[in-house]
């Protein structure tokens, strides 16, 4: 079994316009898995606006606590509830940093494409968190101030911001899309 965090991601789909029942069965959920031993968080991603699909992501300690946690009668009893509140779901396993970049198994985009994904979230939540409390912060020691904001910023940047980011590159980062393609439609729009 592995011995790094692994993070479950799902994609649900709203049957019926739902939504509400849905939410509340979601947050259900969540709840539940905040009970198991190894859970270290969750998060949900809303769907664009002309979608209905949600990403809803578990990270857990290790791969046996996922388990214990997926086997468990409480799951499987929440999930029996939801049904009918959602169609077929998707669901993909990762370990590790390479969770938030997987293509599709195996295949993960190169680090350059990773680490600007990465910094395009980390840099204006950087930027927001200390124009709110740079000026809070600014008498402390290096230590301790270094201290409070990775522990403030790591699970915001963990839980939201870096999926957020890599699922609104997911173009880019899959190669399907490159900057030179809009250079192209913007060269070709001006001519017309």
């Amino acid at each position: 079994m592995s011995a790094l965090p692994v993070t479950l991601m799902v994609a649900r789909r709203v049957a019926n316009g739902r939504y509400q029942d849905f939410h509340r069965w979601l947050n259900e959920g969540r709840e539940l898995a905040a009970d198991f031993p190894g859970y270290l968080g969750s998060g949900v991603l809303a769907p664009p606006q002309d979608d209905d699909e949600f990403q809803i992501i578990f990270r857990f300690e290790n791969q046996a606590s996922l388990a214990t946690w997926e086997h468990s009668a409480s799951r499987h009893a929440w999930l029996e509830r939801g049904k009918g509140l959602y169609d077929a779901p998707h669901e993909h396993r990762a370990t590790g940093l390479d969770a938030w970049f997987n293509v599709s198994p195996g295949v993960t985009p190169p680090r350059w494409k990773q680490a600007v994904a990465v910094w395009l979230a980390f840099f204006p939540i950087s930027l927001l968190f200390q124009w709110l409390f740079g000026g809070v912060l600014a008498d402390w020691a290096l230590v301790p101030r270094v201290l409070v904001s990775t522990l403030m910023l790591t699970p915001v940047m963990v839980f939201v911001f870096i999926p957020l980011s890599t699922r609104l590159l997911a173009p880019w980062l899959q190669g399907k899309w490159s900057p030179m393609d809009l250079l192209a439609r913007l060269k070709t729009q001006h001519r017309a």
